[in-house]
């Protein structure tokens, strides 16, 4: 049998598809833009028929079917790996649940049988001649996931761009049991417009920038805000590696910036593992030999960044305390996102000659009623999760300055971060600090 005879033979309907899973079974989707949008659909209209269904993904991008058609949970109970701001919402709600991780080990926890998989769904690019499906815009830790699963669903896409691979980058169709056919849209990431105080970040940041390095990117306001000051500056011979791609590097890409000729190694190619953003994005890479999706194990291998020399991470965070512990995951006991990457970017970045890591937040909210509130904090004590511990605390960065916490005592740190704050926050920190034994007498402010 030829590969389109074999292709042929094993398509389906979505509902057809979905059959396959049976009361108690764990159904992994393919995270961020690889959720199996049509399979999550027909999923969802069997809620009625089934028990206990555990279903596993990360950063969802729309609505999940399965959780609208079940409103009381009494089916499905959905855990995430990472989370966006559609999934805060079922946090809130209490009808989806976080799975902490460090993403390079994601996928360990496939291989050492500690996250079963019944049933894989992943959405994929059209098949080629050899029989092949790209997993396009998400590598991350799709191989484990499927090497563990029993049965292997694939949603082919048309709209899903081919991506090509270091290496677990697809599957081949004599590897799958069904085949559902699919014109879906593949997910978009919103691009947020930078705001006034990301754009005083990300010049906080920009004079530690300098030719030839190789650079990693989080999501949103901030680093589109550093995009376009490096778009518009002459730095040159930049260098991509990160886990996730947005559009801030596209902008990079077309104004000449990124090149990755300067990198130790992978010369000439931007590597990343999972990609979100535009529909222009998408076209970009589709196809595109300069850019490669890799496995998060290995992009994210503090070993793999270390051999990256004058490396720099900029990620977003949500508080830091006087002692340099950061949280970017929760605000209390309130789930917001994730580890994610940031520790093994942190790790290594600062393994890496010349690599530095920054983390960057507003230096202060203000809430409905009109009350500011420091995002540097005398310590935390309301449940906040801790992703940077304080032995690892980078650059810091806020509206008002760089903060580099490497090395220094508790009273310097404090002095430091109390530097950084917002000026209405100064005092009862300074105070704070001083209750707290860590704010020597000759500081100044």
């Amino acid at each position: 049998m030829d590969v389109y005879q074999e292709y042929k033979s094993k398509c389906c309907t979505a509902d057809q598809a979905v059959q396959v899973v049976k009361d108690g079974d764990w159904v992994d989707y393919g995270m961020s833009c690889a959720y199996p949008t049509a399979l999550d659909k027909a999923l969802a209209r069997r809620h009625s028929d089934l028990k206990d269904i555990k279903v596993r993904n990360a950063i969802s991008c729309h609505a999940v079917a399965i959780l609208e058609a079940d409103p009381e949970n009494r089916t499905f109970t959905y855990n995430l790996w990472h989370c966006s701001g559609i999934d805060r919402k079922y946090l809130d709600a209490g009808r989806a649940y976080h799975e902490p991780m460090l993403f390079r080990d994601c996928g360990s926890y496939y291989r050492r049988g500690f996250a079963p998989v019944d049933v894989a769904m992943i959405t994929v690019a059209p098949m080629d001649k050899h029989g092949n499906f790209s997993f396009g815009l998400t590598n991350g830790c799709t191989q484990e996931m499927l090497d563990a699963a029993e049965t292997i669903i694939v949603e082919v896409n048309p709209n899903m761009p081919v991506v090509f691979g270091m290496g677990s980058d697809h599957i081949h169709v004599s590897k799958v049991q069904a085949i559902v056919e699919s014109q879906e849209a593949v997910s978009l990431a919103p691009n947020r417009e930078p705001s006034a105080i990301d754009k005083q970040i990300a010049e906080n940041i920009f004079p530690y920038l300098h030719d030839g390095i190789t650079l990693q990117l989080g999501i949103g306001g901030m680093p589109n805000a550093l995009g376009i000051l490096i778009a518009e500056s002459d730095l040159k011979d930049l260098g991509m590696h990160t886990e996730l791609m947005s559009d801030g590097y596209l902008d990079l890409y077309k104004a000449g910036k990124i090149t990755n000729d300067k990198k130790p190694f992978q010369r000439g190619k931007g590597v990343f593992s999972i990609c979100m953003g535009s529909k222009e994005l998408y076209e970009f890479l589709d196809h595109n030999q300069d850019v490669l999706s890799a496995p998060m194990h290995y992009v994210n291998n503090p070993e793999t960044i270390r051999q990256l020399d004058d490396f720099i991470s900029i990620n977003s965070c949500i508080a830091a305390d006087l002692y340099g512990q950061v949280c970017s995951e929760s605000a209390g006991t309130r789930h917001i996102s994730g580890t994610g990457g940031q520790l093994d970017f942190v790790t290594g970045a600062y393994a890496a000659d010349h690599g530095k890591a920054f983390l960057a937040m507003p230096s202060s909210r203000v809430d409905k009623k009109g009350v500011r509130h420091s995002n540097i904090l005398p310590k935390f004590t309301a449940g906040d999760i801790i992703t940077t511990p304080r032995t690892q605390a980078p650059y810091m960065v806020t509206e008002y300055g760089v903060a580099n916490l490497s090395g220094l005592a508790t009273w310097q740190r404090a002095e430091a971060l109390i530097n950084i704050a917002h000026p209405d926050m100064r005092e009862d920190l300074i105070k704070a600090a001083e209750a707290q034994r860590i704010w020597r007498r000759s500081n100044k402010i």
